[in-house]
């Protein structure tokens, strides 16, 4: 099908939309589609994929059916195209959302051909009875908006989506357009054979947004970073984005107590409460919209300043079109990804029980993640890169270009690694690759005989980690590329055989080393919120030695040294702020907090040092129960054996709560249990070592008193009640 324009669509565009000129590579698509051509369009977001379906309805025969999966996007769409005309029949959308009037409305419009674009659901589109109905109205062409939901190998895979050539077939072939702000060469692959328009014209715009500000952050203390970043930025609109609907509300919830105007938003709330957040979120009247990383948000707000990734995301397309949110205006967009290795396996248990191929797939596009998350190489370019798009130099706008990391000559090694990808015939995964480099057996290497290879192990002085990440910038160098059809198998290119033939110089640099840690985990030492103010670390340790001569105490019983660490990056300056200090409780800040508080108070002031804004970041309850009811069970002289079991913790475990609880200021008599384990003698060497001992060391204990006379165990319960009666 095709149609006359005689006006320019300039005019169009300007009588219809009030712009003046296209962006990009709108014009030649919508010419493309004017034209009755299959089109396909990779567009990133906010490059402007919706106008080029909206005008080219307006202009031709018959109704356009846009088959998206965004409930909420249908809405705002629809209420757009109708402010652009004068009647409101002139688009609609047809989902569960609708009563049967507003159906009925629906369809009368459609059967008088006053309604140029009609936004379905692809479950809408699957029932029969719409089928029936579908194929009566002269339909100008189909709009498959978020085509990559049609891939397996695609972020967001949607079965429906692949029944929509045979139902389009069924209602009445037209041309057809698919758009995608994110899909792989392999992705796009895949949705053009399903579609069955292989022959479709392409355009492929640009992935690079210059003005989005890329950083990866190990996840230590991630809420209080997010608060004190959203606390540092007043005012203006973000995203973040979590793994599960409970995070959501938790984090919404936490985000309020702070000052923070934040709504939840995901896909187990109603629809009234979800969408009554979204229009908020629009409106203004909430600054922070909180949201599972499952649900695709149909949120078109131009001015979106900041997304932030509480966890770590399942592939990075999906990822990259979360991040695409921010700074759709052009304007500022920072995108701050918080990100430990427990994520990822996480999500690698999720997967366990889905079908073999399917964890496959995942389990690949988890590894994409991962290599992004740890890699030191220009954020832009690796994204880029994924996405087959080529960027000649750094953005200098990414955590990476702006610390970069020391580069190391890696000309022999890139030679070893193009020499082994040839010797198995260009037929293994990178991770394969690696493990032969490396030296690392496994059952897939003993399957194919990989371990008798002569090249087997050649690299085995550096670890498979490092082996992987060469491989990665092996990529990006464009030595080497992804079979398309078998995904993640790696092929030499010219490139590659040139370097081969002509070796020149190959710098890389070194992947970042994360901390696994969670959000309440400790860092590792000296690590926190930022960096510890060294100067008054030393101010304070020189204090806690005055007042543990003072009190004839070991200076680890008055705080230990992680608590003096946190303060020297919070800088508390009253009893209440010194309770939020890692280790400090109630009960010990009021007994040694003063001297600590008031001299931090001191050197604040004569620096002139700007605190975080967070320095009290408020707790909505305290969800946990745990400790509450270990110090009632002590109060109750329950054994600590009985405590455990019924709790479901091993001793040890149960014996780190207890420290805590001891540590942060609360006082516990568990000598009732002490006595029927150990005897008064025992007791009382292990408890004068605490009182002389330089360090709180369970293991400079046990060298001192004796392994074969003291377990671990004993030494742990002793230190537990010098600290309970010696520190309150």
């Amino acid at each position: 099908m095709s149609t006359e324009v005689d006006v320019s669509l300039t005019g169009y565009l300007k009588k219809y939309f009030g712009f003046d000129t296209f962006k990009g590579n709108q014009e030649v698509i919508i010419r493309s589609v004017l034209t009755g051509n299959d089109t396909f369009v990779l567009m990133p977001t906010g490059g402007g994929k919706s106008l080029c379906y909206q005008l080219p309805s307006l202009l031709m025969d018959g109704t356009a059916i846009v088959i998206s999966p965004l409930i909420a996007l249908m809405k705002n769409q629809v209420d757009s195209m109708r402010s652009f005309s004068t009647t409101d029949g002139i688009a609609h959308f047809m989902n569960s959302s609708l009563t049967k009037l507003q159906i009925d409305k629906v369809k009368s419009d459609l059967l008088a051909q006053v309604t140029k674009l009609l936004y379905v659901a692809p479950e809408s589109l699957t029932k029969q009875e719409n089928i029936d109905f579908l194929k009566r109205i002269r339909i100008s062409f189909y709009a498959v908006d978020e085509a990559h939901c049609i891939s397996e190998w695609g972020h967001d895979f949607r079965p429906e989506y692949r029944r929509i050539r045979p139902i389009i077939n069924e209602i009445g072939a037209a041309p057809i357009i698919a758009l995608t702000a994110t899909a792989t060469p392999k992705v796009q692959h895949d949705i053009q054979k399903n579609l069955d328009m292989l022959d479709a014209n392409v355009f492929k715009s640009s992935f690079r947004r210059h003005n989005l500000y890329y950083e990866v952050r190990p996840k230590v203390n991630a809420t209080k970073e997010i608060i004190k970043y959203i606390l540092n930025n007043p005012g203006k609109s973000g995203i973040v984005y979590c793994l599960s609907r409970k995070k959501v509300e938790e984090l919404a919830e936490t985000l309020r107590v702070n000052g923070i105007k934040a709504l939840p938003y995901h896909a187990g709330m109603d629809s009234a409460t979800r969408t009554q957040n979204q229009d908020k979120f629009l409106m203004e009247e909430a600054d922070v919209i909180v949201a599972t990383i499952a649900f695709g948000m149909g949120i078109d707000k131009p001015d979106v300043r900041f997304v932030i990734h509480y966890d770590i995301p399942k592939s990075l397309e999906g990822y990259y079109q979360e991040t695409g949110r921010a700074g759709r205006d052009g304007g500022e967009g920072r995108c701050i990804a918080f990100y430990s290795y427990q994520d990822i396996q996480k999500l690698e248990k999720f997967m366990q029980g889905k079908p073999v191929a399917e964890q496959e797939i995942g389990k690949q596009l988890l590894l994409e993640t991962v290599a992004y998350a740890e890699s030191s190489v220009c954020r832009p370019i690796q994204l880029l890169n994924y996405f087959g798009e080529v960027m000649e130099e750094p953005c200098d706008n990414c955590d990476n270009c702006l610390h970069p990391k020391e580069k190391v000559e890696a000309k022999e090694d890139m030679i070893l690694a193009l020499n082994t990808i040839l010797e198995v015939k260009e037929k293994f995964k990178a991770e394969h690759v690696a493990n032969i480099l490396a030296g690392n057996i496994n059952s897939a290497i003993k399957s194919y005989k990989h371990h008798k290879l002569i090249i087997f192990g050649a690299g085995s002085e550096k670890d498979k980690k490092y082996w992987n990440a060469l491989l990665r910038q092996a990529l990006i160098a464009q030595f080497i590329t992804k079979d398309i059809e078998n995904y993640g198998l790696l092929k030499i290119i010219r490139n590659g055989y040139e370097f081969l033939k002509n070796p020149v110089s190959f710098m890389i640099t070194q992947d970042h080393e994360f901390d696994i840690t969670d959000d309440q985990g400790a860092a590792a030492p000296g690590g926190g919120t930022g960096a510890v103010d060294e100067e008054l670390f030393q101010i304070l340790k020189d204090l806690r030695k005055k007042i543990s001569k003072k009190l004839n105490l070991p200076p680890f019983v008055i705080f230990q040294d992680p608590s003096l660490e946190d303060m020297a990056i919070q800088y508390p300056i009253n009893l209440e702020e010194l309770q939020n200090i890692q280790g400090v409780g109630a009960g010990k800040a009021h007994r040694y907090g003063k001297e600590f508080v008031d001299i931090i108070k001191t050197y604040v002031e004569e620096k002139e040092i700007i605190r975080p804004q967070d320095m009290v970041v408020k707790s909505v309850v305290n969800k946990s129960t745990l400790k509450v009811n270990i110090i009632q069970s002590i109060d109750r002289k329950i054994s600590l054996e009985d405590i455990a079991a019924a709790k479901d913790l091993e001793m040890n475990e149960l014996l780190k709560e207890i420290e805590a609880i001891v540590n942060s200021g609360t006082k516990l008599n568990i000598n009732y249990y002490i006595n029927e384990v150990l005897d008064e003698e025992h007791q009382q060497e292990i408890y004068d070592y605490f009182r002389e001992a330089k360090t709180e060391s369970i293991q400079d204990a046990l060298n001192e008193l004796g392994e074969d006379e003291y377990t671990e165990e004993d030494i742990r319960l002793v230190r537990i009640k010098f600290m309970s009666e010696m520190g309150h």
